[in-house]
């Protein structure tokens, strides 16, 4: 053994994996439990998973029958190295033993391992085993057990364990608060959040960055953004220093929040003088916020500054700035980008070719959005409901309503479930048409089905439909509707009623005369 660690010191695992065969195929050398779990603990420091349990297996048919400690040291090895599979299996093997009983480092493992393979109830039922067999949980398993709960929906019972854990004097740590801010945000309930952070502090717990990067999320997706910058000035109070997480959650909130750009800004130029580097996920904020608020050059200079820094071309940026270049009208330069975007990444996502394929559509470049739509299906990846609803609008703008009704039923054909916008394009394609009898029919349709609901722009597209075919008995009766199920009138809609009275009141006003 002394051999083999300083083997291992040296970093010589080659020879230190010859010698430990040599060990356990030695039939005068006996291995014992606590020997073999030395031996399973250096194999796995040096990564070398598959020898360490060949090793095991082999010791272990050689009559040396492992311990809770031998198992504990396999299944520690697995769970480090993310084997979470093995680790059930492992653990299988030491219940079947008989005589080889798990402990709270075993219970501790498996159920983190079980946290991380998604199988909760199985996390929930070991917990409550543990308890049974007459063990105590530590921080740690509380912790986890924590997280299950809260990611299975039962936040009151994630807060009963908390305070179980406190009233058995199992003292919480930075981790478990961090789990209870992240659980408690998700389920929308900030101001229990936030109040943890208080009382974290009052319990004398120093929050580190990890804590403060999840709080300042939490608050920031709700739109507290003077809280979160608070949060993020008092980094320094508890000497920590704000990470490339830190700055991308403050600077997308306050994008989010409708802040200046200038303020937006003036983020990015802080965390630069720091000396944290902007990550690509930086870049694909800054440049998303930017295009939002049309600042395309701004956003273009962004994608450049990304290739300079040696970023990978970054779908969602391009996305975003195809999409403002499209909503600009400047079709040429979105195209450009698209076709750079396709150099350089080769698969294009399905919603950069849908928002590519709407903007052909928006101006009257069908053929070029249908193309589109064909590529997409050649490389694989299968149109979405995005790609089909941008097709469909096009089709609608161009007069090709027919086309557009036939491309709906074989996108649910081909399995692809059409949504309320979906329904809405055609519907209003219909309702362009002057004759609003299948625009009712799809509109009862819509309603039978259960499916796809009709929403507010359904009842506006079909209300001024009414209105421009001079069924004001029909629309009155559907603005009554509207106001029972809650949807209320748009300026569309209210334009269309009145451009639809003026008309006949212009057309009795000629007959009468």
């Amino acid at each position: 053994m002394a051999l083999i660690r300083c083997l291992e010191e040296a970093r010589l695992y080659g020879e230190m994996y010859r010698t430990i065969q040599e060990v356990v195929r030695n039939v005068y050398v006996s291995v014992s439990p606590g020997i073999l779990s030395e031996l399973v603990k250096a194999l796995g420091r040096a990564k070398m998973v598959s020898k360490a349990l060949s090793v095991f297996y082999q010791a272990k048919g050689r009559k040396c029958k492992p311990n809770s400690s031998t198992y504990n040291s396999v299944i520690t090895m697995l769970v480090q190295e993310g084997q979470h599979e093995r680790v059930h299996e492992v653990y299988s093997e030491m219940c079947n033993e008989g005589d080889c009983y798990p402990d709270t480092v075993t219970y501790s493992a498996v159920i983190s391992s079980y946290d991380k393979l998604g199988r909760n109830d199985s996390a929930i039922r070991l917990f409550d085993e543990m308890r049974e067999n007459g063990l105590e949980p530590t921080e740690k398993i509380y912790t986890t057990l924590l997280g299950v709960y809260f990611k299975v929906g039962e936040v009151e019972k994630a807060l009963d364990l908390f305070e179980e854990m406190k009233r058995a004097g199992c003292l919480p740590s930075v981790y478990t608060y961090t789990e209870l801010v992240k659980g408690l945000g998700k389920a929308g309930r900030v101001e229990e959040a936030y109040g943890l952070y208080k009382n974290m502090v009052r319990d004398g717990l120093s929050p580190d960055v990890v804590f403060l990067n999840n709080l300042m999320n939490v608050l920031g997706k709700v739109g507290r953004v003077e809280e979160l910058t608070n949060v993020f000035n008092e980094m320094g109070r508890w000497r920590c220093t704000p990470t490339v997480v830190s700055y991308n959650t403050v600077i997308k909130s306050l994008f989010e929040s409708k802040a200046p750009v200038a303020e937006v800004s003036s983020w990015f130029d802080k965390m630069k003088a720091e000396g944290v580097s902007p990550s690509e996920f930086t870049y694909s904020i800054l440049i998303d916020g930017y295009c939002k608020t049309n600042r395309v050059e701004k956003a273009l200079l962004l994608l450049e500054e990304m290739d300079e820094r040696g970023f990978p071309p970054c779908p969602a940026a391009y996305c975003s700035l195809i999409n403002a270049l499209g909503k600009a009208k400047r079709y040429e330069a979105a195209n450009e980008l698209f076709k750079e975007l396709k150099e350089n990444y080769g698969n294009v996502s399905s919603r950069v070719y849908a928002v590519m394929i709407k903007h052909f559509g928006k101006c009257g470049k069908l053929s070029e959005a249908v193309d589109l739509f064909n590529e997409m299906k050649n490389q694989g990846s299968g149109p979405d409901v995005y790609a089909y609803n941008a097709l469909m609008s096009g089709m609608v703008k161009a007069g090709m309503i027919n086309e557009a009704h036939s491309l709906l039923r074989k996108m649910e054909e081909n399995g692809c479930s059409a949504d309320v916008n979906s329904h809405n394009i055609i519907l209003n394609g219909f309702a362009r048409t002057g004759v609003p009898k299948r625009a009712i029919e799809m509109f009862e349709a819509m309603k039978r089905s259960g499916v796809v609901k009709p929403d507010g722009v359904t009842y506006n597209t079909l209300l001024g439909c009414f209105a421009h075919a001079g069924m004001f008995e029909e629309a009155a009766r559907m603005m009554g509707e509207m106001k029972d199920k809650g949807f209320v009138y748009d300026a569309i809609t209210y334009s269309s009623i009145l451009d639809a009275v003026g008309n006949v009141d212009h057309v009795q006003d000629v007959q009468s005369s």
